[in-house]
Formats: C-alpha cells, sequence, structure tokens
C-alpha cells in the first residue's frame, strides 16, 4: 500500500515539472533553473524584447571588440610625436574657428596634411622575408665581427624601399633596403662593433615604415636572433715558459705506496702485497722475501682563479687585463693537456642576511668554452674577494700543485699573505698582479711569488723569470 502512494506522489511531481516547462520551437525545455548570461540579460522577458536585448548586447560586445583592436592598431603605430601633432591640431581647429583666429586654422590645416601624408607611408605590407648572418660567432676583441642581412622579395611583383633595423646589443644599426622586384635578393652587410669584451646580442630584426617625420611607425618584428661572444685577448705561452708545471707522469710526493714509478726503498714482504714486485735479489740474500716500496706521485692539478670582487680593482682596464692572463693561463693548461681549474668570485645576492662563500666554476672541456665562460663575466661590487677566494678555491680544490691568484693592484702585502696561507703546504701559489701600463716586476712575500704585469705580453717574460727564480 505505501510503495503505491509513493509512486503517485512520484508521478505527480512529474506532472507538476511538467507543467511549468515551456515550449520553444517545438522543443521542451525547463528554463526556471537557468542561471546562464541570457537569463541575467533578459530575466523573465520572453518573445521579441528578449530575443531584442540579447541581439543588442551581442551588438554591443563586437562594437567594443572591434573599437578595442582598432585602438590598438592606432596606438601601435603612432608615435608620442604623432599623439602631439594630432592633439595640437584638434586644438586649432577648436581655437581658430571658434574664436576666428585665422593663424590657428592654417596651423590646424598644415597638421591635418601632415597627418595625411604621414599615414600614406603605412601603405603596404611587410612581404619582405629577412634572414640575419653571422659567419664566425666568435671574434676576439678588438676584431672585426661581420654580418649580413639577406633580404628577399619571394613575391611577383615589385616592393618598395623599406629601412631594416637590427638591434646591436644596447644600440640599433639601420640599415636601407632599395626597392627589390619579384624573386630578388639584397644582401647587406654591417659590422658589429667590438672594442669591450662580452657576449653581444645581435636580433631579432625589424622591418619598420615610417614617415620622415617621425609620426607614424610600423614595425615588423623576425624572431631570429645570435649572440656574439667576443673573447678577452690571450697571448700564447709556450708549455716550457709555465715554470711551475713541467711533469710528464706526475709530481713525487713524500706518501708512500706500494704500487707507483718512483723507487724509494725495500721492506719485508707482508700479507696482502703484490708478489709482482718481490726483489728476488734482495730475497735471495737476506733470506726473507723483500718487496719494493714507492713514493706516491700525482699528476698536476693547477688551479687559476680570477677574482671579480670591484674592491680589488683601481680601474676596468685593470679587469679586463686580469681576465686576459686567467683566460691564457687556462688555455694553455688545456691544450697541454693538464689538469685545470679555472675559477671566479662568487656573488652574494643582494638581499642575503650573510655573506655567500662560493666559487664559479668556469668550463676547461676546451679553450673555446672557456672563452665563452670568459666573455660572460663581470665584477661586482658583492663578489669575494682574494682572500675569501682563495680560501674557498683551496677548499674545493684538492690535489692542487700549482695555484695562481689573478686580482687587480688593491690587496696589500697583507691580504695577498692571507690569501697564501690558505693553500697548504707544498702548493705553489702565484700571485699575478694586473696594473696596466706598470713595468713588469718579480717579488717574493713570504712563500708567495708576486707577479706583476702592465700588459698582456708581459706574462710570457715574468713566468719564464718566475722559473728561474
Amino acid at each position: 500500500m505505501s510503495s503505491t502512494a509513493s509512486r503517485h506522489r512520484s508521478l505527480s511531481r512529474t506532472r507538476t515539472e511538467l507543467r511549468g516547462a515551456t515550449s520553444v520551437r517545438g522543443e521542451t525545455t525547463a528554463t526556471a533553473p537557468l542561471t546562464n548570461a541570457r537569463t541575467r540579460i533578459v530575466g523573465t522577458r520572453t518573445g521579441f524584447v528578449a530575443d531584442a536585448l540579447v541581439l543588442g548586447v551581442r551588438a554591443w560586445r563586437a562594437t567594443r571588440l572591434a573599437l578595442a583592436a582598432a585602438w590598438r592598431a592606432v596606438s601601435g603605430v603612432v608615435t608620442p610625436l604623432g599623439w602631439s601633432i594630432l592633439g595640437l591640431t584638434v586644438l586649432a581647429f577648436a581655437v581658430g574657428y571658434g574664436a576666428g583666429w585665422a593663424e590657428a586654422v592654417a596651423v590646424a590645416w598644415a597638421g591635418t596634411v601632415l597627418v595625411l601624408v604621414a599615414a600614406l607611408f603605412l601603405l603596404g605590407g611587410h612581404a619582405h622575408e629577412i634572414g640575419l648572418e653571422m659567419p664566425h660567432n666568435r671574434v676576439v676583441v678588438g676584431q672585426s665581427a661581420v654580418g649580413a642581412l639577406a633580404v628577399r622579395n619571394p613575391t611577383g611583383h615589385r616592393l618598395l624601399g623599406t629601412t631594416v633595423e637590427v638591434p646591436v646589443g644596447p644600440g640599433i644599426l639601420e640599415l636601407p633596403v632599395p626597392s627589390l622586384a619579384g624573386g630578388a635578393t639584397e644582401d647587406s652587410p654591417f659590422t658589429v662593433p667590438t672594442t669591450r669584451r662580452g657576449v653581444v646580442r645581435i636580433g631579432p630584426v625589424r622591418a619598420v615604415r615610417a614617415d620622415p617625420i617621425g609620426l607614424i611607425r610600423r614595425e615588423h618584428v623576425w624572431s631570429s636572433s645570435v649572440e656574439l661572444f667576443v673573447h678577452p685577448r690571450t697571448v700564447p705561452i709556450p708549455s716550457t715558459s709555465t715554470g711551475f708545471v713541467r711533469d710528464l707522469e706526475g709530481q713525487v710526493t713524500r706518501d708512500l705506496t706500494s704500487s707507483d714509478i718512483s723507487f724509494h726503498a725495500l721492506r719485508e714482504y707482508q700479507p696482502g702485497d703484490d708478489r709482482r714486485y718481490i726483489h728476488w735479489k734482495s730475497t735471495a740474500k737476506q733470506g726473507v722475501h723483500m718487496v719494493r716500496q714507492f713514493e706516491q706521485t700525482r699528476r698536476s692539478h693547477l688551479l687559476v682563479a680570477l677574482s671579480l670582487a670591484a674592491a680589488d680593482y683601481e680601474s676596468d682596464d685593470q679587469f679586463e687585463l686580469a681576465v686576459s692572463v686567467a683566460g691564457s693561463l687556462g688555455v694553455r693548461a688545456i691544450r697541454d693537456a693538464r689538469t685545470v681549474s679555472v675559477v671566479a668570485s662568487g656573488t652574494t645576492p643582494e638581499f642575503a642576511k650573510r655573506k655567500v662563500f662560493a666559487v664559479r666554476h668556469l668550463s676547461t672541456l676546451t679553450p673555446v668554452r672557456l672563452l665563452d665562460d670568459l666573455a660572460r663575466i663581470e665584477q661586482a661590487e658583492s663578489a669575494l674577494g682574494v682572500v675569501d677566494l682563495a680560501r674557498v678555491a683551496a677548499d674545493e680544490g684538492a690535489g692542487t700543485s700549482v695555484a695562481f691568484l689573478v686580482f687587480g693592484s688593491r690587496p696589500t702585502p697583507t691580504q695577498l699573505r692571507a690569501a697564501s696561507a690558505s693553500f697548504p703546504g707544498g702548493v705553489e701559489v702565484v700571485a699575478v698582479v694586473c696594473d696596466p701600463g706598470y713595468a713588469p716586476a718579480l717579488t717574493r712575500v713570504g712563500e708567495l711569488t708576486v707577479l706583476t704585469i702592465g700588459y698582456l705580453e708581459d706574462l710570457q717574460k715574468a713566468l719564464a723569470r718566475s722559473r728561474a727564480a
């Protein structure tokens, strides 16, 4: 009995919901529970009024989007000078015809002519195909770097001339492109100044249409860009002139081992010793097994530490000379296939709570990779000074046999002694003071060798003198 009553209640609820539904064009839909955009606009209205409201809202939205697109298009091509001339023209019309001022009317019509003539320069599209080419993207500072723009007309008709802008680092290079016939190509070479070491970003190329006065300007940007590495200048250092690292098999140490190439002495055989090193003649004489004992040899590990701290340099010329010295030492060691590490001072972030003691390891896989990294580095106020740099480099450079510390002329002899003391005994520490124009000199500060060079070419003679000393 209860199931029959519940079935009757369900059927009556369904009939009630169907009565509340509205039939639109033969389709039965329940509009009461809808909360979409249409119901928010028309509310409870139906028929022609509701449709008119929806059409009005759609027309307004389409008009607003079209006006916004037109405003973006206009504002993207009109320069600040163009807006000024346009505002001045409107103001001159209002003042000239409102106050009867003939001079203002003349200014207004002159401004109108300027705006119309400037608008003519926007006619036509950017149908050119532009390619940026750099035959050599790595040069030494001071050498000329030549690039080229390949401009092609892919259409079947003649294209008007245009202007191409090539961003070169912080500057812009403007190259005029003449009128091109259909299918023609024009190569426009250009030269990139390389007066300073660094990485110069070239591009992306922009094709510009603008009037001579500068009221209207439209750009088309190509996304291609290249990086030009301007390497520091280096000098070839002969392998024998390094003076400190002359071994082929390694340097002999005082540590004893059971297998190596430098013989030290004989001792009695102990369980676990390699039988290949038993000295049979001594064994026959002594009556007990005697084995050879060797002095351990280690491969030379060259460390070049470059200070990036602005406090260690008097001028930018000192820093550039130091970068060239570090590059010359590192390149020579890489070409000699020696174990070498080139590090630079780490920097502390601007809002750090305490100083960050770290070094930046530069790539020593190939000389080109090392020079690429040296082209990117810059001195900084928050970089580690020579004393902290030596301490961190000594901790991370285990097995170092020779350490070159490269910096400017500001560190004092006390600081140099503290930097040298950071390295363990047996490590040859050489401080290279870079001071352009200074006469080359060789001095000793305790166990530290101090080389002062005024020109990069002095590095060869200074290393030779230090070897002789």
